[in-house]
């Protein structure tokens, strides 16, 4: 029987996380559309346009981290009744997200293209994907604009315009998909290059529209949102800290897929192609639990900056048993449907043959990759910073890449999934540990010291 405090907990953290879910499965449907449009178009496009995504993902999940702390930082400040000054961590989060935004694209412009040819690829793909890597790059700079908006609205309670956003961001990018990647228009693009320029409108077209709506918020004024901030040194070196914390944590992991994504890619085209329906189809399910990791740090960020320790662990535990409830949901719903769900991509048998099985397997790793997202996003809201981070490189960095190469190349596709799985069980079960500890040390630490001292 849940106590009343676990049920509000548990209330307040699904009212927050449908929104949040529903917003980043349609970061991943914009994906999914672009696989299945350029899928059905040719099975080689679909290799050039998981190839060219494979190191923009890694970039983008990096920056994506790095700009976590506007959430964070957003949701301690209301727990401490410190509302007006909300706006000047959306402020610097914006600045933070443009410079990275254009620091990443011109990255990508200048080394992605070469490194694709550097890869001992099959031949033709590192050449076939460079078009659509270099459209990839060109929309970073809105898309992290579009990231720090939702971000901030997320922590303010206010989930729902970025979910209505990017779902229409989607229908954007579903339209030019379908004009685009068979050239219906006549304009010389098509394939993995045109779904690319399709992803990029729809990017746009989101971070104007968050932008804007944020500017004709009623409280906007309230929050501080049109006042110069203060300069306040600390307070940016906290929100920066919680972002790199989280930057380096998505990019190890990111970065790790992205190799075993190259790593199929030396297999050959088939396996490529099989190996990017896999994972995006668990990154579609990944979004379940990631949506419910942003809601359970703004919960967990709240009950910090309120210094209320025993709400701190009680968030984060609801917040971890919630999402075990629910991947274990949907890996029983995958496992059965695997073949339409693979179908749904693309029915050549060859590729039929690799992707089925291997989206079986990769069910085994559906729980286990949901409790680790929430636990590491637990951790930072409640001021554990760099230990998530090494604990993901422990088990995504140091186990497995080399595992997952060493697998890849004696059983194929199926190597690459059992990595995952022994990846994620690891993960799961050092953050979750660590949460506990961290939660629990808070109780008779510095975070009751402080709530003292305030009253």
């Amino acid at each position: 029987m849940l106590s009343p405090a676990t049920r509000t907990a548990t209330r307040d953290l699904l009212s927050l996380a449908w929104p949040v879910i529903l917003a980043r499965i349609g970061i991943m449907t914009m994906g999914l559309t672009d696989a299945i449009v350029v899928g059905r178009y040719s099975a080689t496009e679909l290799a050039y346009h998981s190839l060219a995504w494979a190191p923009t993902a890694v970039v983008v999940t990096t920056a994506v981290g790095l700009l976590l702390g506007v959430q964070v930082m957003t949701a301690r400040l209301l727990g401490e009744g410190r509302r007006d000054e909300a706006g000047a961590v959306l402020r610097r989060g914006l600045v933070y997200a443009a410079q990275i935004g254009v620091a990443s694209m011109l990255a990508l412009i200048v080394f992605g293209p070469w490194a694709l040819t550097q890869l001992n690829l099959a031949d033709g793909l590192g050449e076939g994907a460079r078009p659509a890597l270099i459209v990839f790059s060109l929309s970073m700079p809105a898309y992290l604009i579009s990231v720090a908006a939702q971000f901030f609205l997320e922590a303010l309670g206010k989930p729902k315009p970025g979910m209505i956003a990017m779902w229409v961001a989607n229908g954007v990018n579903l339209a030019l998909n379908l004009l685009l990647v068979p050239d219906l228009l006549g304009i010389g693009l098509l394939g993995a290059e045109a779904s690319a320029w399709a992803t990029f409108a729809a990017r746009v077209s989101l971070a104007v529209f968050l932008v804007i709506y944020i500017l004709r918020l009623p409280e906007a004024r309230a929050l501080g949102v049109f006042a110069k901030p203060k300069r306040d040194p600390v307070a940016a070196r906290e929100q920066i800290k919680i972002g790199a914390g989280s930057g380096a944590s998505y990019f190890i992991e990111v970065g790790a897929f992205a190799l075993m994504t190259i790593i199929a890619g030396q297999l050959g085209a088939a396996e490529t192609a099989a190996w990017a329906i896999v994972l995006n189809i668990s990154a579609i399910v990944f979004m379940i639990p990631m949506g419910l990791s942003s809601a359970t740090a703004v919960v967990v960020g709240r009950a910090y900056g309120a210094s209320d320790p025993r709400a701190v662990l009680r968030n984060g535990l609801v917040g971890i048993g919630v999402v075990t409830a629910l991947t274990l949901v949907v890996a029983l719903v995958v496992w059965p449907t695997a073949p339409l769900l693979i179908g749904a991509y693309n029915r050549d048998p060859a590729l039929f043959g690799i992707a089925v099985p291997a989206l079986v397997l990769a069910t085994l790793f559906f729980v286990a990759d949901g409790i680790q997202v929430v636990a590491s996003q637990a951790n930072r809201a409640a001021g554990d910073v760099w230990w998530p981070t090494i604990m993901h490189f422990a088990a995504y960095g140091g186990v497995m890449m080399p595992l997952g190469w060493w697998l890849a190349h004696r059983i194929g596709v199926d190597g690459l999934v059992w990595a995952v799985i022994v990846a994620s069980l690891i993960s799961a079960s050092l953050l979750t540990g660590r949460f506990v500890r961290v939660a629990r040390r808070l109780g008779g630490s510095r975070l009751e010291g402080r709530g003292s001292r305030a009253a």
